[in-house]
């Protein structure tokens, strides 16, 4: 069982596929590591040798990956949010951002619809 930055990577896929359970790490990159490290790309995670794994989690690690990455993204939405640019007007409303209509659509962005009443109160017999 391979693990790399905190993450187990499954043993019965190859490596290239088992790379993008890395959060950042997708098949592009995860292609241009093993070919940088000389590891075959077919191979399963529980084939390589340690001195493979160790050299391979050498050069994932030079990467944004996991809590870094998500830091980076928090940061560069707050960045947007406080230079008053419009991107970050729409991410601090929970709008599509990037051009979408949202009149009729973006229900994943915005949430459940919330319906309000007119505000009139009906009166009771008491």
């Amino acid at each position: 069982m391979l693990r790399i930055a905190g993450v187990t990577i499954p043993g019965n896929k190859q490596i290239v596929i088992g790379l993008t359970a890395i959060k950042g790490v997708g098949r592009p990159l995860a292609i241009k590591i093993l070919t940088e490290v000389r590891i075959d790309l077919t191979a399963h995670a529980d084939d390589l040798s340690e001195e493979q794994a160790a050299r391979l989690r050498v050069r994932v690690e030079q990467e944004n990956i996991e809590g870094e990455l998500t830091r980076k993204v928090s940061m560069d939405v707050k960045r947007l949010q406080d230079i008053g640019t419009w991107r970050g007007y729409r991410h601090r409303r929970k709008l599509p951002v990037r051009g979408q209509t949202s009149r009729r659509n973006a229900r994943t962005k915005r949430g459940k619809k919330k319906t309000t009443t007119s505000g009139r109160v009906t009166l009771t017999k008491t």
